[in-house]
């Protein structure tokens, strides 16, 4: 394998750092800018490469020992855990990083010269951004052995602890699952949940924002514990109550179970208008009893793009709506944040887990007449890549 020294001179979106070699831009993992790496090239394009570090020449003054020993520099890279891709650096620069990719993401794709702060979790830093995860998923070896990929395969790593993951949760690696694939591992309010293989679902409590939520043990819910109640609260905030209507026809796109329906039925009162739009059958039905208690409220099985495009075939308006939108990894897309714009909307308020599909998505947004007016990001991912945000676009 060809291993070259390259200079780190930035750090790019997906938890990889910046170098260039010969006129050829390098992504390095397990780096920082500033650094001088021994690196290993695993992937040669014509137009760019790919490497992870496998000694560290001269170190950033902000790296600091990896908090997860099995995905440390120190072993050979096939055998390094993923999942704490940023597990080497400060906490607090972690969240520069962040905001770098962030703020260069809008202005890339958005052509917005905007900035940002990243936002800490309350009590993150003060156990070392340690213990946060709810929910884990697990691979299975041959023998049984439960853990993590290794960084950038399919290769189950036995390790002895998950860092990052609530502390009751390291205790299935100690357990065999012979003949099994998978496993889901759930820290609930009321004990352990584990869900093995194509195990049917079933049904957890969860709590927040001073609710109870149904979900499946196999459905979505934040997985930082604290994110349900930030995420709740964040989004009540990001609404400009100056163009809140709550006897218009809001939406919550992308509705989940039914979080951000009652952030926005919050904010207007329990007589507040709201329609949650969610693809997931099972989740739309936890969504219909989760808000029973709202009486003007509903919950619609639909995909999304498809429920937009019938909108706009019946034109149908929302004609002073505020609409939150929480989408997937790979965002809303251009032509559904297009399709948005159309519908008459007073606000939208996107909640976003990747900073480039949110950049993307604003482009279209602001060329459909509204102006990018609030926009906040949140840490809910320490010693990983990802972030949060939210962003409020008002109609211009």
């Amino acid at each position: 394998m060809v291993e070259i020294a390259l200079d780190i001179t930035g750090i790019a979106h997906g938890g990889v750092s910046v170098a260039r070699h010969e006129g050829k831009v390098v992504f390095v993992a397990d780096t920082l800018p500033g650094e001088r790496v021994l690196a290993r090239i695993i992937e040669d394009k014509r137009s760019y490469a790919r490497a992870v570090a496998i000694d560290v020449i001269a170190p950033s003054p902000d790296r600091v020992p990896h908090v997860w020993p099995e995905a440390a520099i120190e072993r050979d890279p096939a055998e390094r855990a993923g999942g704490a891709e940023f597990g080497h650096i400060r906490l607090e620069h972690q969240r520069e990083l962040k905001r770098e990719v962030f703020v260069d993401a809008l202005r890339r794709f958005a052509h917005v010269e905007r900035d940002v702060v990243v936002e800490a979790v309350p009590g993150d830093d003060e156990v070392g951004g340690l213990r946060w995860r709810t929910r884990v998923s697990l691979h299975v070896d041959e023998g049984g052995t439960p853990g993590p990929y290794a960084a950038r395969s399919h290769r189950v790593v036995p390790v002895t602890d998950l860092p990052l993951a609530d502390a009751a949760i390291s205790s299935v690696l100690q357990e065999r699952f012979a003949g099994e694939e998978r496993i889901e591992v759930i820290a609930t309010p009321s004990g352990l949940r584990l869900v093995i293989g194509d195990q049917q679902p079933s049904v957890v409590t969860e709590r927040a924002a001073g609710r109870e939520f149904q979900v499946d043990d196999t459905g979505f819910w934040q997985v930082h514990r604290a994110a349900p109640d930030i995420l709740h609260a964040a989004t009540r905030d990001a609404i400009d109550p100056e163009a809140f209507d709550p006897n218009a026809e809001n939406l919550d796109l992308y509705g989940g179970v039914g979080l951000l329906a009652t952030a926005i039925a919050d904010l207007g009162g329990p007589s507040t208008r709201v329609t949650t739009i969610e693809s997931d059958a099972r989740a739309s039905q936890h969504a219909g009893t989760n808000l029973a208690d709202l009486p003007e409220a509903e919950a619609v099985h639909a995909r999304v793009d498809r429920w937009i495009a019938d909108v706009a075939r019946r034109g149908e308006r929302f004609d002073g709506a505020t609409i939150v939108l929480d989408p997937p990894r790979t965002g809303a897309g251009r032509d559904v944040a297009a399709a948005l714009t159309q519908l008459g909307a007073s606000q939208l308020v996107y909640v976003a887990c990747d900073p480039v599909a949110l950049a993307r998505d604003t482009g279209a947004i602001i060329a459909g007449g509204y102006e990018l007016t609030r926009l906040r990001a949140f840490d809910l991912f320490p010693h990983t890549h990802h972030l949060e945000s939210i962003a409020t676009f008002v109609r211009r």
